[in-house]
């Protein structure tokens, strides 16, 4: 391509070259972008660009030749319209310093990628990377949604959220990040969108554990179920919308998390439940589990707001290895003996078919071009 047509494309940039940055990066060049990935190790950047393949995250899967690779930040930033960052949750903050300088004069929207918190602060992504870009809030936005890697690079069609504070940020990265096999919807909940990103990994690891201890689908439905009580109640507490959850974020995430064998966070969840140590779990996954570091923070931020959260501190206490494997279950996810309501929605007892409209209401997303409940706008 000549460097007259290269420069009449819209030009992104994205920080992280493992599964899913790269399969975003696929995105965003199938949707029409000049797309250049930052890969910390340089035989990676130099596959992606020569070769068009990321052998050790993505077999099999060619990429666009509109994806680019290097592994000098600046030279990846360089006159990017858009930034994408994807690098894991905890060494997210060591790597925004020295991203900071290559965008501290550009007005550019930034787009995190990552699904997690901070340990040391309880701090979700967006506002790491606006403590330490120093940049407008209402430049940053987030994508969230059942998004696994692997299947969305064989462009199998799924959806997503992309949200920010501000609906002119929002927009621009949706239209963006969009084509054929990937549709996008925005909203404005970056804290519901945000949670439901993380709160899904933890219910996912509690799933993964039930499986290898060799549990059933009974008893993985009412984890599920109930674990979208407690992402619901967790969120809302930080100021979340109800329906977000209830969305491609909450509800969408946590189904395509806790079933699939491609989650990480599901796979980190049955080697526990197998009965291997949590050392031992992290030493055999070739990629993060963002959802092992994010127990922790979150019950803390949990206990903050006086949530009960019996499913994930389960997950801890297994983590710790305080807890056996076989005695985490649904009969355990109340405090007490004491009978309670169902609560469906927000600590609402009752509600009848409240989980069936919050089922029917992912459905809707992906049916009909987003004509479906308005939560999440197309």
């Amino acid at each position: 391509m000549s460097r007259r047509q290269d420069s009449s494309r819209p030009r992104v940039a994205v920080v992280g070259a493992g599964s899913w940055g790269t399969t975003f990066g696929k995105i965003l060049a199938d949707g029409g972008a000049h797309v250049t990935m930052w890969a910390r190790r340089a035989e990676l950047a130099s596959e992606i660009q020569e070769a068009k393949r990321n052998s050790e995250y993505l077999p099999g899967i060619n990429l666009p030749r509109d994806m680019h690779a290097t592994h000098h930040l600046s030279e990846a930033l360089e006159g990017a319209d858009q930034i994408y960052l994807s690098i894991p949750s905890q060494a997210l903050r060591q790597n925004l310093k020295a991203v900071r300088p290559l965008v501290s004069k550009t007005d550019v929207p930034i787009v995190s990628l990552m699904k997690g918190v901070e340990r040391r602060t309880g701090l979700r992504m967006s506002q790491v990377i606006e403590q330490e870009l120093h940049c407008d809030l209402a430049r940053i936005a987030v994508a969230s949604g059942p998004n696994l890697a692997l299947e969305i690079a064989r462009e199998q069609p799924t959806a997503a959220v992309i949200s920010s504070t501000s609906q002119e940020t929002a927009d621009a990265v949706a239209r963006r990040a969009r084509n054929h096999y990937f549709r996008t919807f925005v909203n404005t909940d970056v804290i519901g969108t945000e949670f439901g990103g993380v709160l899904k990994n933890l219910i996912a690891v509690a799933i993964g554990i039930v499986d290898g201890v060799g549990y059933g689908e009974n008893t993985k439905a009412s984890i599920i179920t109930r674990g979208l009580v407690e992402m619901t109640d967790f969120a809302v507490a930080f100021g979340a919308q109800p329906e977000t959850l209830q969305g491609l974020a909450g509800l969408g995430d946590l189904i395509a998390t806790c079933q699939s064998p491609l989650s990480r966070n599901n796979t980190a969840g049955r080697l526990l439940g197998q009965g291997y140590r949590f050392d031992d779990v992290v030493k055999q996954m070739n990629q993060t589990a963002e959802g092992l570091a994010s127990v922790a923070p979150v019950l803390q931020l949990a206990r903050e707001v006086g949530v009960d959260m019996p499913i994930v501190e389960q997950v801890k206490m297994v983590l710790d290895g305080t807890m056996n494997p076989r005695d985490i279950a649904p009969h355990l996810t109340t405090d007490d003996d004491t009978p309670k309501g169902e609560r469906t929605q927000n600590g609402q007892a009752g509600g009848g078919g409240a989980l069936w409209r919050s089922l029917q209401r992912a459905l809707d997303q992906f049916r009909n071009g987003g004509r479906g409940p308005a939560g999440d706008r197309p």
